[in-house]
Formats: structure tokens, C-alpha cells, sequence
């Protein structure tokens, strides 16, 4: 169901019970700013999330109030997950949901990063 990213946090939410060990992820990369991990139901044949480690409820929230340096190290941990999976040459999509138009489903600010096959254009109806 999708959320209204104009909500305060909500800590109970899935990707915040992963940050703090609750529940179980497949990870990829993790620093100071970031946790990136496998979706559990993907889109593509190679489908990883990059979520901040602060309480962000969306890109909106992310860059109003992040500072400088968890906006560098998450954007940064962006680009490391799509080089450290051999993504650059042959290509990657990004895609960041913001609120209910988008149908963002988990109230913590996430990135899809989409690989593994030719996506095709996007298309808006």
C-alpha cells in the first residue's frame, strides 16, 4: 500500500528493523551512510536497494535534512554498488518512489538499482 512521504518516520518499518539487525538482509555494501542489499521480491534479474542509515522518510525528507556528508556518502554508495556489480558498461536503472502518486511502499527513503537484462524505455501514461 503506498505511504504519504509527508508523514513523520516511522521506525517500525521494515528497512529500520534491518538496519538494526532485526531482520535478516542479503547485503552488498555497507559504511557509515548506507546499507545496500538484494530485494527479497525483485524487479530484474538484478534488483539491490541502497537505503541511508539515517531516519529518512523519502528523497524529499533525505534532502531537506541530511547533512552534506550523509547526502555525499549515500550518493556515493550509489555509484560503489553499480561499480562493484559490474554495472557501468553494460547499464543500470535507478529509481527513488516519493509518496503515494509513485507508490512508494516503506516509509524509508531507498533506491532500486535495476541490472541484469535491457530495461526498455520508461514509459509514462
Amino acid at each position: 500500500m503506498p505511504i504519504d512521504a509527508t508523514q513523520p518516520y516511522d521506525d517500525s518499518n521494515i528497512f529500520a528493523r534491518i538496519l538494526r539487525g532485526e531482520l535478516p538482509s542479503k547485503t552488498v555494501y555497507d559504511d557509515e551512510f548506507a546499507l545496500a542489499f538484494h530485494d527479497i521480491n525483485p524487479q530484474a534479474p538484478l534488483h539491490i536497494l541502497v537505503i541511508p542509515k539515517g531516519a529518512y522518510v523519502s528523497w524529499d525528507d533525505f534532502s531537506a535534512r541530511a547533512s552534506d556528508a550523509e547526502i555525499a556518502g549515500f550518493v556515493r554508495a550509489v555509484g560503489q554498488v553499480a561499480r562493484d556489480a559490474g554495472l557501468v558498461e553494460p547499464g543500470y536503472r535507478l529509481l527513488a518512489n516519493t509518496g503515494l502518486d509513485s507508490h512508494q511502499e516503506v516509509p524509508h527513503l531507498h533506491v532500486h538499482i535495476f541490472a541484469g537484462r535491457k530495461l526498455g524505455p520508461m514509459l509514462a501514461r
